[in-house]
């Protein structure tokens, strides 16, 4: 089975979790045993990147160690094209559809396919949307921010990633964000697109990721948590508040 398959057969049942790990945040082994600790929580798929400090090398560590320890899919979040690992299962191939640089809407995708190809991952296409305050991924990304209170501007770029065929949106407020992307926000996009919307940033507590499911998310990603000390309690809440 297809990655996407395995993502569509589990939407059916419900909104799913991801547990991002960043390969520049803690050494691969310390990666292996948050993905096997994530997956025993019930996460549904491990998210493997970071805005900056990915390297072949920590990629390809990192991924190891979590495709060891874990039984669910790795999907590769890429940050640019220098650096692809074939011990992902999949990779988001996804474009920055707010950037103000050409680099992050295609160039990057372009230097990337042939990897991607020759590599034999899976891509899974996806419209990659920057909402307020955006964070590290937003400076390196030079988005134009969507504004909090703008949710006819965030529905025209997710309908327009979706009428040029992708399809999955994900709305990022950053890594560290203060808040998650607004409530309604969230709701009004969904109500205008037919594809998975997938939320992240901002998402610290159990609070937090059932307001994001209940506002119509089918994906709700968290990843910051995981680089706390005592990390497992606030996880498990978390994947329980969105499995309930």
């Amino acid at each position: 089975m297809s990655v996407e398959d395995y993502l569509l057969q589990k939407l059916k049942t419900g909104a799913l979790h991801m547990t991002l790990i960043d390969p520049a945040s803690q050494d691969p082994a310390q990666a292996g045993k948050i993905a096997r600790d994530a997956c025993s929580l019930g996460t549904d798929a491990i998210m493997i990147g970071g805005s900056t400090g990915v390297t072949q090398e920590n990629l390809d560590q990192t991924a190891l160690e979590i495709k060891d320890n874990s039984d669910v899919p790795s999907i590769y979040f890429p940050s640019g094209a220098e650096a692809m690992s074939p011990h992902c299962d999949a990779i988001y191939f996804m474009s920055m559809l707010n950037s103000r640089s050409l680099d992050w809407v295609i160039r990057e995708q372009v230097a990337g396919a042939p990897a991607v190809k020759k590599l034999g991952l899976e891509p899974l296409s996806m419209g990659y949307i920057i909402v307020a305050p955006g964070m590290k991924v937003g400076e390196v990304g030079q988005a134009d921010v969507i504004p909090r209170d703008d949710l006819k501007l965030a529905a025209s770029y997710a309908m327009a990633g979706e009428l040029l065929g992708m399809r999955s949106i994900y709305l990022e407020a950053g890594s560290g964000a203060p808040a998650h992307v607004p409530s309604d926000m969230i709701s009004y996009v969904k109500k205008s697109i037919s594809v998975p919307l997938i939320v992240g940033g901002g998402i610290r507590d159990a609070e937090a990721a059932k307001e994001v499911k209940d506002a119509g998310a089918d994906v709700i990603v968290t990843g910051t948590i995981i680089e706390e000390n005592g990390y497992l309690s606030k996880l498990e809440s978390i994947i329980k508040s969105i499995k309930t």
